[in-house]
């Protein structure tokens, strides 16, 4: 498939321009405030927003991407959905590699944007997708990888965007952030709001969030039922937790992150599994923080991706 729109860099200045909202959510068992960032809000319906048009735009000024690239990048789901998107707008091919065994959904939602998918099987998990990748560019000069999991452009646009926005958020409505957590698929997220936050307050805590007893994802090559999707424990190349302060990782129930995202979805907000994932962890650094702190974290995309997993599963009729 070919790219059939002009191209036009100046449609990811627009993406990167955009904003999303903050809003405060009152932990009443910890006595904070945790502070959530609606980065589903964004134009695909994730923060993988904000990677992918920082990376294509930088690529595109350092003359590595053109008319005639092909955008190749291995994803779980949420980064090629968002690269799909940004590639329509840039008007440039794209093609996911994913691992079989992702929603049908995210399949149909990469095709709506234009982009291709390729999927590799699924004992071979993101590694096999990653490998494949590498193959494709390998065999066709003309492929671009934006290479997610080690491409210090994901985090940068997290501290150049996501973390100002949060932190100037908080700060108009009178408060300060004591503390930021996210879930790790890229690192991208934590590494990038993380940096932005110690630089104005080096005491404030900074974490990872991890599926408590589970060291595999879904579709890393693991069992179905484990993980969170698009949290993928060792495939990161951004993460130092050391520069974030060395906190612990905070371990979350898989069962309490479902619920969690269930009842944000309750309260108004149509987000995924790793949104639940994330408030939970929030909630678990605030009760350690003690009353009257402000942790925050992200929303990272939608609920729609998800209609056929098990996020759903409780409104079936044999749920």
């Amino acid at each position: 498939m070919t790219a059939t729109r002009p191209f036009a860099p100046e449609r990811l200045d627009a993406v990167l321009a955009m904003t999303t909202p903050t809003v405060a959510w009152d932990d009443a068992p910890s006595g904070c405030t945790i502070w959530l960032k609606l980065e589903y809000q964004l134009p695909s319906g994730s923060t993988k927003d904000r990677l992918a048009a920082h990376v294509l735009s930088r690529a595109v000024a350092a003359g590595r991407v053109h008319p005639g690239t092909t955008v190749v990048e291995a994803s779980s789901g949420s980064t090629s959905i968002a690269f799909a998107m940004a590639c329509g707008a840039l008007g440039v091919r794209f093609v996911a590699v994913l691992p079989e065994g992702v929603s049908n959904e995210r399949l149909l939602i990469i095709r709506r944007y234009g982009g291709e998918w390729a999927l590799v099987p699924a004992e071979a998990g993101m590694p096999g997708a990653i490998a494949e990748t590498e193959r494709m560019a390998a065999a066709d000069p003309s492929v671009f990888l934006p290479r997610q999991f080690t491409n210090p452009d994901n985090a940068a646009a997290h501290e150049l965007h996501t973390g100002p926005e949060l932190v100037a958020a908080v700060k108009a409505a009178g408060a300060r952030l004591d503390g930021f957590v996210a879930a790790v698929g890229t690192a991208g997220t934590l590494m990038g709001v993380g940096r932005t936050l110690r630089r104005l307050y080096p005491d404030a805590a900074v974490a990872r969030v991890v599926v408590a007893g589970e060291s595999v994802d879904a579709e890393q090559g693991g069992p179905a039922c484990l993980g969170i999707p698009g949290v993928v424990d060792c495939l990161s190349g951004l993460l130092d937790e050391d520069e974030l302060g060395g906190h612990p990782p905070i371990p979350v129930p898989r069962a309490e992150a479902m619920a969690a995202a269930r009842e944000l979805a309750r309260r108004g907000y149509p987000v995924g599994p790793s949104s639940g994932l994330n408030l939970a962890g929030a909630r678990r650094l605030a009760a350690e923080l003690g009353p009257g702190h402000h942790v925050a974290t992200v929303c990272c995309d939608r609920m729609e991706r998800y209609f056929s997993t098990d996020l759903f599963d409780d409104l079936r009729p044999d749920g």
